[in-house]
């Protein structure tokens, strides 16, 4: 006999009730699950490093214990000797200023030896976002990426002597400060067989200390060095910033004249200087010239850092800039990727380098930036009469300007003179 109004069935909420109860069961097993046997390494560590908590994975790349590791190593214990200095010099001051970073190529320390790793960090900040409490870390396994593992090898040895170089750049520069001149620019340039340069500058600081820059100095037998550039700022501070990087590309120079190689050493130094506090960084190119006395032409060799392109004027009367795409700003970042660029000086030719103060200058009844497109069609309607009377036009455009040059302005011309008689040509465009 059945009694009405009774069931041995639950109903339908009780039923729903017991679902979600097992569902969030298993989902709090799975994600505890999820964490310890991820397919890569997780880590929580207090602000200064040490560790708090790490998944399984990693402990077991790392071939230790969790009663070894938590509360007893940090962070750095866990890497290489490399991978120590690269969290040391790079890793930690960028996670500091940013608050995170990301696919950062480093070397773990395990039982079978070192483990090439990708990592990822992020800071955690307290409820009210004002305080940071921890950082969380994610471990990638990169050993089987061989063309990485190649370019991380080649990156940690170029890192490793970037900063000895540095140090010993540093140490020269230690030695120069004693005998360093007050004056920023060279009061002549040095006079070359075969050989013409002209320079000219324009201060727009009140106290007639800029931050544009340029040098012309002997190498070796038959080469030469030149660089210009443009430091940030005006002033008193500029003119420190100028005094390090002058003093910086003619001692890198003296050690290895590779143009590219020069302005990694000064991003080093600049970078290594100014990350902390007020930070400055500056513009500039470096080239080399290889005269060639008996075939009568001057090899040029250039990389640019963030630089306006240099501009070639040809015996023909033509005109063109050297591309040099891509160069970054020297001192912001400890990587950086500098343009290089080549080309040959015939006589007649001239190679005019110059700061963003004469492009960047405001003309006419609007006001408009003058631009390169116009200083490439002033220069191809100037005769080519070499490197002196490229500079002495150009001045008097400056000056042309008026208040509209309100930067500072550096130019700085090289060129192999043409020859006695020799009849000059103007494009018209």
């Amino acid at each position: 006999m059945c009694r009405t109004g009774q069931s041995s069935e639950p109903s339908g909420d009780e039923g729903v009730e017991a679902t979600d109860a097992a569902f969030t069961a298993l989902l709090e097993d799975s994600a505890e699950e999820l964490y310890e046997q991820a397919p890569c390494g997780y880590l929580s560590t207090l602000m200064d490093g040490t560790i708090a908590k790490i998944n399984s994975t990693l402990l077991d790349w790392l071939g230790l214990d969790r009663a070894e590791v938590v509360g007893r190593m940090r962070f750095t214990d866990l890497l290489t000797m490399g991978g120590k200095l690269y969290h040391e010099t790079h890793f930690a001051p960028a996670l500091q200023m940013q608050g995170g970073v990301s696919g950062i190529a480093l070397d773990i320390r395990t039982a079978a030896g070192r483990m090439p790793v990708l990592v990822t960090s992020k800071v955690k900040t307290s409820t009210d976002g004002e305080q940071p409490v921890l950082i969380r870390t994610t471990v990638f396994d990169a050993r089987d990426r061989r063309a990485y593992e190649r370019e991380l090898l080649r990156g940690r040895k170029a890192a490793e002597e970037a900063r000895r170089q540095a140090e010993a750049d540093r140490e020269r520069l230690q030695e120069a400060l004693a005998v360093l001149q007050q004056n920023l620019l060279p009061a002549v340039l040095p006079a070359i067989p075969g050989l013409e340069a002209g320079c000219y500058y324009h201060t727009a600081s009140p106290d007639l200390l800029g931050g544009d820059f340029y040098d012309l100095f002997p190498l070796d037998c038959g080469r030469w060095a030149f660089f210009l550039g443009d430091v940030c700022g005006k002033g008193p501070q500029a003119a420190a910033v100028t005094s390090l990087t002058r003093y910086t590309l003619r001692a890198a120079a003296l050690h290895d004249a590779d143009p590219v190689t020069v302005l990694t050493t000064l991003n080093t130094v600049l970078h290594e200087r100014y990350r902390s506090g007020d930070t400055r960084y500056c513009t500039a190119v470096f080239g080399t010239l290889e005269l060639d006395p008996a075939g009568g032409h001057v090899d040029v060799h250039l990389a640019s850092g963030g630089h306006p392109s240099t501009l070639v004027q040809r015996a023909d009367g033509s005109a063109g800039y050297l591309p040099t795409p891509g160069g970054m700003l020297i001192g912001v970042l400890p990587r950086v990727q500098f343009s290089a660029a080549r080309t040959r000086l015939l006589p007649g030719d001239t190679l005019l380098l110059y700061t963003d103060g004469l492009t960047e200058a405001r003309t006419g009844p609007g006001r408009e930036i003058y631009g390169e497109d116009a200083l490439h069609a002033f220069t191809t309607g100037q005769p080519p009469a070499g490197p002196q009377s490229l500079i002495t036009a150009l001045s008097g455009l400056l000056a042309s300007f008026g208040d509209g040059l309100d930067d500072d302005t550096a130019l700085l011309a090289l060129g192999i003179p043409a020859p006695a008689g020799a009849t000059t040509s103007v494009r018209t465009t």
